[in-house]
């Protein structure tokens, strides 16, 4: 596999550090509120990476953290009167409902910020001691320009970082460059005891703890969105590498961003949207496709009339998968047909070209058109009129299910399970035409159309469908 390396700027052969094990890190949420449609993507990205990599046979370690202390939690928890454990906790709550609508696995392991406050303390002693970090008044930072390759991710030259840096008020950072570490306690904050009194600790250091303690000093991938390249990843590898002396990340994957109808998002235009807004409207795994149909370095344009594109594709693979669980009911126990191998063989193409595609630095895209190779090809060459190879049915079916289930897709049943009473209506129609009573057998097609259970009659019997 090639992965494009954001360190690098190339494609480069995948090659872990451990034969059999992955060890992968991605940033997650800050839990003060739903994640959003633009925090989606790295989500679902990710997630596929993880399956991929576990489809081609390593064990991923795989660790994503939330971020349950920080200014806006603080923010948000005061204008609710809570505390800022009581906001983290609903909201991680709420993170696992909609990752799990949209697909996304829980990950090996999920730390909180809160939870490892004495490894982001070591880190930062660390840093001390190498003379990376110093301290005013309680407030601990970490002195950029010390790290020499500071901006190697980024790849910007020292002086446009510095240009876009700021101090905050009551800053006292000697240099603009430099970051918090360690932030000293204020009026009504959550604080923790450390070296340096009562505080809390930065955003970017979290994640360096929590890689040094789940997964060790340096480990096979990192990933987030391309929003995180500068100031998060710049300055977790600045800090890292400086603590431990050594490489941080082997491989930095980034995904593109997300625009809403072809303009940045942004909650001052008011197209601003939730996951949890979208499915009310969309199923989560029409998103998930939705995400997937682009490749992931791409920027990608979220509007009703792509996702409607999207639901529509769905609902196709689900048909072809309906099509053939009635053809496999009524297949037959016998040697392929040379006609059947030659099918035999378009399969075992299309899974050569979803690898490859997924081979090539994870291109989801090509990746799901080798799976509509598959629904062509079955549409178009197994008979609905005929009997058709057993072995040929299951084959493409369980390929669906397969390459379906690499991507987190094409995994639920493809109709809903009829009730007794919906059996026996079609039992009574079957009866009813048997005995060629028509008008009965016309009235019982009606009643299930209203049910939106849809009947089709083929030489190898009724078909039905379930449509919303």
């Amino acid at each position: 596999m090639r992965i494009y390396n954001t360190l690098t700027r190339q494609k480069q052969e995948f090659v872990p550090i451990d034969k059999n094990e992955v060890k992968m890190y991605s940033c997650g949420p800050t839990v003060y509120d739903y994640f959003h449609i633009g925090n989606a993507r790295p989500f679902i990205v990710f997630d596929t990476m993880r399956r991929y990599l576990e489809y081609s046979g390593y064990n991923v370690k795989f660790v994503q953290n939330f971020t349950d202390i920080d200014d806006k939690m603080i923010k948000r928890a005061n204008e609710e009167g809570i505390t800022v454990k009581e906001l983290g906790d609903r909201f991680i709550a709420e993170y696992f409902k909609d990752a799990q609508a949209i697909g996304v696995k829980k990950a090996t392991i999920h730390p909180k910020a809160t939870e490892n406050i004495d490894a982001i303390i070591d880190v930062i002693k660390k840093l001390e001691e190498n003379g990376y970090a110093y301290n005013v008044d309680g407030n601990v930072y970490f002195a950029a320009k010390k790290f020499k390759e500071y901006g190697k991710l980024s790849k910007q030259p020292l002086e446009d970082l510095e240009a876009g840096a700021r101090i905050d008020v009551n800053e006292n950072k000697r240099d603009v460059m430099d970051f918090a570490l360690w932030k000293k306690q204020k009026d009504g904050e959550p604080a923790w005891e450390s070296p340096w009194g009562m505080g809390r600790p930065g955003w970017h250091i979290e994640c360096s703890a929590m890689v040094n303690k789940f997964l060790g000093e340096t480990i096979d991938i990192h990933s987030g969105g391309q929003d995180l390249i500068f100031p998060h990843h710049e300055n977790e590898i600045a800090q890292s590498e400086c603590a431990n002396c050594k490489p941080f990340a082997n491989y930095w994957m980034h995904n593109g961003y997300i625009n809403i109808n072809n303009q940045k998002m942004s909650k001052s235009l008011g197209n601003f949207f939730t996951v949890r807004d979208i499915l009310k409207n969309y199923d989560g795994e029409v998103i998930r496709f939705f995400m997937l149909s682009a490749h992931y370095r791409n920027p990608i344009n979220f509007a009703d009339t792509l996702m409607e594109q999207a639901k529509s594709a769905v609902e196709r693979v689900y048909t072809c998968i309906d099509n053939l669980e009635f053809l496999l009911k009524n297949s037959a126990d016998r040697e392929l047909t040379e006609t059947e191998k030659e099918y035999s063989s378009k399969l075992d193409e299309c899974k050569r070209k979803f690898i490859s595609a997924m081979d090539d630095d994870l291109n989801t895209a090509d990746a799901i058109a080798a799976i509509f190779d598959i629904v062509y090809a079955s549409n178009t060459e197994l008979s609905n009129e005929t009997e058709n190879a057993r072995t040929a049915v299951e084959k493409t079916l369980d390929l669906i299910r397969e390459l379906g289930g690499v991507l987190g897709l094409f995994q639920n049943k493809a109709n809903k399970s009829i009730d007794a009473e919906i059996e026996e209506l079609i039992e009574k129609r079957n009866k009813a035409r048997a005995e060629k009573n028509w008008a009965e057998a016309d009235a019982i097609r009606d009643k299930l159309k209203a049910m939106n259970i849809v009947l089709k009659d083929t030489p190898m019997g009724v078909k039905w469908s379930y449509i919303e």
